[in-house]
């Protein structure tokens, strides 16, 4: 479905010439890229009457196109950032915006006519159930991600206590103030209404995050503050701080929106676009608004159709859904590494890799031992007490760790580490959690596994060769490296791939089984390694250099101790039984022989350990833009082969190790 923007620009294969008389709109790359994707061709010179002049806002040199515009007949285009923005403010954060809203007739918060914006919800239908039923994932998305036009807040900020009236201050004299005519007086009628419709109440005024940074000035300050009326400064989530209110009041604040989708009805002190709809209590009514909107049609407008998304890392426009989770990947990694890591148990190959993770917000320091900093430790390494674990994630990389492939996913763990059942992992408490999908997330979970079978994807996409199986019933038994941390800590009678193998058949006298050696004991880099003539007396094949994802698509059950080729195995519908506890068994969707923690009590549907597993604990970095990423722009990845090479050092480093495997504690 294309933006309301974008079908305004298609009017046929040729880009529309667009001349701005604004510098931001040349000197700024995203600005641009988005306008070019749009169908618009940026310009130099005078524009003729069947050009666009491009405008941006209200801003202070929005007079200058005005002017061409009267003096040429060209048709004014206007353009502002879309809803959700970026982690900061434009001021002072640098970033471009992951979106625009693109108007041909004025701007969305201008009421003086109606913009594409008012339009749209005045005449379009707005009951497809499929657009409504979107409207609402991404409503419930953008609360749980606590994600908000400048995402940098701290959801983790305790909030007041609840029952306070919310009062929105906004920057002086902000395009979207001055077009609904209000100025400090309105302001000041505004708090005082606030205090007199809610007398004994406390009044929180929220002030904006540029006004926080320094950057502008608001309409409120310390002056404004009484015993029950306090200024609110802290970068709290919106959706945690409307949770505590019992009233809001705004001029035009896009709170007032977010205050509208937390299931406020606002008192509104100018005219902003969500004003009139009955979703809003309004003092300056427009009368020209008289439709009833529900939250959903209000959002699928203003979200979904009108604005134009931008994806950075596959460069191109995309759908609210996607934008959506880029900016909880960049929000994500500066919530959890803004205060900057102190890293222990990290050999020297990893550390790039992990400054690109991890560093972006503030560079990592390694085993500095009274460092103020949080802590973090490879997963099977010694590290300070509380330290979170860090470790490869589930769809790593197309090529082994042991060659030193910087890996596309890593995940991070406070609790204690995915692998290890001996404790709770963060891991088992998100899948505790997923048991019940809302639609939205039950949605995203099969395209991923509907992806992850397509495209053929698995932890190393390491390709190999296909084999002609034997007919009736095979088992798969891939072979581990038996000096794992997952086999040390969560296999207890079954240790050693012979003894699986043995255990398999013995199980299966009939079955036709294959086994398949672990890539890294293939490569002569780690411990695992069974004799032919052994392999070949239990096993039907011995598939050397196998396609695991060819395999996964053949086989008819695996047989693990707690191989991630058993996650892999239920993602394509097989079988899988257990005899360790890998983190996907007792979820009651596997066959579990081995000891497994009893506290897994929870049933979650494939889909919601899928959820868990792929898209709530790892955290993605895409090897392309170098941007925290989705898990779906992973996938693209791995699924391309577009993945940077690791460089000629590490290649020469994996050839020197696998010389002297038996020295394997130096880089592992």
């Amino acid at each position: 479905m294309q933006s309301y923007s974008e079908n305004q620009a298609a009017g046929g294969d040729d880009p529309r010439r667009l001349f701005a008389f604004n510098g931001g709109f040349f000197f700024q790359k995203r600005l641009r890229r988005i306008l070019s994707l749009a169908g618009y061709e940026l310009r130099f010179g005078r524009p003729s009457p069947e050009d666009l002049i491009a405008i941006w806002g209200n801003s202070p040199t929005a007079h200058r196109g005005h002017a061409m515009a009267q003096k040429t007949g060209a048709s004014q285009l206007y353009v502002e950032d879309a809803f959700l923005r970026s982690l900061f403010p434009g001021r002072i954060g640098k970033e471009p915006p992951i979106g625009l809203m693109i108007d041909t007739t004025c701007p969305h918060f201008d009421p003086s006519q109606p913009s594409d914006l008012e339009k749209l919800l005045k005449h379009e239908p707005l009951d497809d159930t499929a657009l409504l039923n979107r409207a609402r994932g991404a409503i419930e998305r953008l609360k749980q991600g606590h994600l908000t036009k400048y995402a940098a807040v701290d959801p983790h900020l305790q909030p007041p206590d609840p029952g306070y009236v919310l009062v929105i201050d906004q920057t002086r004299d902000d395009a979207a103030v001055t077009a609904s005519g209000a100025d400090k007086l309105r302001f000041q009628e505004m708090l005082v209404m606030a205090q007199e419709e809610n007398p004994g109440a406390r009044v929180l005024i929220k002030t904006h995050p540029e006004t926080q940074h320094g950057a502008r000035a608001g309409y409120y300050s310390a002056s404004d503050t009484r015993d029950n009326v306090q200024l609110y400064t802290d970068p709290i989530s919106p959706w945690v701080l409307l949770e505590g209110a019992i009233s809001v009041y705004t001029v035009s604040s896009q709170l007032g929106f977010e205050a509208i989708l937390a299931g406020h009805k606002p008192r509104i002190f100018g005219q902003p676009f969500y004003a009139g709809w009955e979703l809003t209590q309004d003092e300056f009514p427009l009368y020209r608004r008289q439709r009833r909107l529900t939250r959903a049609q209000l959002f699928a407008a203003a979200m979904i159709l009108y604005p134009t998304w931008y994806d950075p890392c596959r460069d191109g426009l995309c759908e609210l859904e996607d934008s959506l989770e880029q900016l909880a990947a960049l929000s994500r990694s500066w919530r959890e590494d803004r205060n900057g890591w102190n890293a222990f148990g990290m050999r020297l190959w990893k550390r790039k890799p992990l400054q690109g993770f991890f560093g972006q917000h503030k560079a990592l320091t390694f085993d500095k031992r009274k460092s103020p900093r949080p802590a973090m430790v490879w997963a099977n390494k010694q590290g300070p007490e509380g330290a979170t674990r860090v470790e490869d994630g589930f769809l790593r990389s197309r090529g082994l760790g042991a060659e030193l492939v910087p890996p596309l996913s890593l995940v991070c763990d406070d609790l204690g580490i995915y692998y290890d059942p001996t404790r709770e992992s963060r891991l088992e408490r998100l899948i505790t959690q997923r048991t019940n999908l809302r639609p939205d997330q039950l949605i995203r979970a099969e395209r991923i596994i509907k992806s992850l079978k397509k495209q053929r994807v698995t932890k190393y996409n390491l390709g190999g060769t296909t084999f002609d199986l034997p007919k009736g019933h095979c088992i798969l038994v891939p072979g581990q490296v038996e000096d794992d941390a997952s086999i040390l800590t969560g296999t207890t009678e079954i240790t050693t791939n012979l003894d699986l193998l043995k255990a398999t058949r013995a199980a299966n006298p009939t079955a036709r089984i294959l086994y398949k050696p672990h890539p890294d004991v293939e490569a002569g880099l780690r411990k695992g390694r069974i004799a032919r003539e052994e392999a070949e007396a239990l096993a039907d094949m011995v598939l050397d250099q196998a396609d695991m994802a060819s395999l996964l698509e053949q086989v008819d059950e695996v047989w693990t101790m707690t191989s991630l080729t058993g996650f892999e195995a239920l993602v394509h519908g097989g079988k899988v039984t257990t005899l360790g506890a890998p983190f996907y068994a007792g979820w009651g969707l596997t066959d579990d022989l081995g000891e497994v923690p009893t506290r897994r009590a929870a049933q979650p549907t494939l889909e919601g350990l899928v959820h868990a597993a792929l898209i709530d604990y790892p955290r993605y970095r895409d090897p392309v833009s170098g941007l925290p990423c989705s898990v779906e722009v992973a996938l693209d990845r791995l699924a391309s082969g577009e993945i940077p090479h690791p460089g000629w050092r590490n290649r020469l480093l994996s050839k020197l190790q696998g010389r002297f495997a038996s020295y394997q504690s130096l880089w592992r």
